[in-house]
């Protein structure tokens, strides 16, 4: 099989109707780099868990807390910043890896637009103009994983393969 064929032309659909099969693995390799690396950027970073002083996330909270869009989440978050720190630290590496190795990536993906609305509703409510805030575009940029999942280059694809592949083997 040729390689065109392999991306669309056997069916017709040409190269760019079998590129675009692909078009959310560099989305999905960009999220899931960037979110394990920022969640192990958090975990070596002595002073983010710190519990106080100068860059650590307890500094960063009460920086925030009174232009926050959820004041009480920022609230919840000073409860424990360490222990909070931690979380969303694990978290980020947990979807990061889901989203590089297309793992329950719908999941994955939930968990990424979650932690981005979280930091968007207090960390950068008050960025002004809106647009010089990252975490309303990572929330924007999780979307189409979510709804769409990832059908290619994956573990969700190569397992639902396998099941459709032990499916057709059944008898009857």
């Amino acid at each position: 099989m040729s390689m065109t064929a392999g991306v669309g032309m056997a069916d017709g659909g040409g190269l760019r109707a079998g590129l675009a099969h692909f078009a959310l693995v560099p989305l999905r390799l960009f999220l899931g780099g960037t979110f394990v690396y920022a969640g192990l950027d958090k975990l070596t970073d002595p002073d983010f868990l710190s519990g106080s002083g100068p860059g650590s996330l307890t500094a960063v909270l009460e920086g925030v807390r009174q232009t926050a869009g959820a004041e009480w989440m920022v609230d919840l978050a000073l409860r424990n910043p360490e222990g909070f720190g931690y979380a969303i630290a694990g978290g980020e590496i947990a979807v990061g890896l889901g989203a590089l190795v297309g793992l329950l990536t719908r999941l994955a993906a939930l968990g990424g637009a979650l932690i981005s609305l979280s930091l968007w509703l207090t960390v950068t409510w008050s960025t002004e103009p809106y647009y010089y805030g990252n975490d309303l575009a990572y929330l924007m940029a999780w979307t189409p994983l979510l709804l769409a999942g990832a059908p290619r280059l994956s573990l969700d694809a190569a397992l639902r393969g396998g099941r459709h592949r032990h499916d057709r083997d059944l008898p009857g």
